[in-house]
């Protein structure tokens, strides 16, 4: 990478050894911040930054849940040690049904809640004290396109990323006074492990048919905005919600 926009900065990226996560570390990283990877299994950890260690990128490690308040703390003790936090991506989510959101099972719609919407929430609270002492503190949330116009096969899902949408909306205000940006990236339909319900099979040709630009997008598609939001490039947007979709309808 020829950018280096970030250099000084210490971010902090969940759910970040596969797919999206890992391309926003990447990048992030590339563009000379150090980055704490983390996600629920040690192996994960362990592979993802080892393969970001190879290319002389500065990454340390964590295993987190983000349900978990001793975990969450651990991410905010290690950027301490690091020298403060700059920078909050929040990707974790979950889907464990697959389905219309009235067919959803209240233990499902339990957990997605807690881990999309409740966990994103509680990361960024508690992550406050750090970024206020950064000269340029960033919360970026990892939404969906499907919070603008709901997915049918994932129909709670699409409902806890409206909620990030609003939670946006809300943080962006308290915080501007306070020079800390809040906005989020709204994936289109992007070709990763946890989307394969949507891009495989008979429901990809269907997404693929409602995709202009024609195809499904990578995961870089979505870490180069990341970076963008994290730089001082974005330090005048706060309170939006970034659609990454190929052309996919999400508003008026």
């Amino acid at each position: 990478m020829s950018l280096k926009r970030l250099l000084g900065r210490i971010a902090v990226v969940t759910a970040s050894t596969d797919g999206i996560g890992f391309a926003i570390a990447q990048r992030l990283a590339r563009e000379g911040a150090k980055v704490i990877v983390s996600s629920r299994k040690a192996k994960n950890v362990e592979a993802a930054t080892e393969k970001l260690s190879q290319e002389g990128l500065s990454v340390t490690g964590l295993v987190c849940h983000v349900g978990k308040s001793e975990d969450r703390r651990k991410l905010f003790d290690e950027a301490k040690k690091l020298g403060g936090l700059d920078i909050l991506v929040s990707n974790a989510a979950v889907n464990p049904e697959v389905g219309s959101v009235f067919d959803c099972s209240e233990s499902s719609w339990d957990k997605i809640f807690e881990v999309n919407v409740k966990s994103s929430f509680m990361l960024a609270k508690e992550a406050l004290p750090l970024l206020r002492e950064s000269k340029a503190g960033r919360i970026i949330f990892i939404s969906s396109i499907a919070g603008f116009q709901p997915f049918s096969l994932l129909g709670a899902y699409s409902v806890s990323k409206t909620a990030l949408l609003g939670l946006v909306k809300a943080g962006a205000g308290h915080l501007a006074s306070e020079n800390i940006t809040v906005n989020s990236i709204c994936p289109g339909v992007i070709e990763t492990r946890f989307s394969s319900s949507l891009t495989e099979g008979a429901a990809g040709e269907i997404a693929l048919s409602q995709i202009p630009i024609g195809r499904f997008g990578k995961p870089h598609d979505v870490s180069g905005a990341v970076a963008f939001l994290a730089s001082d490039d974005g330090a005048y947007v706060t309170g939006e919600n970034l659609v990454i979709g190929g052309g996919m309808a999400s508003r008026l």
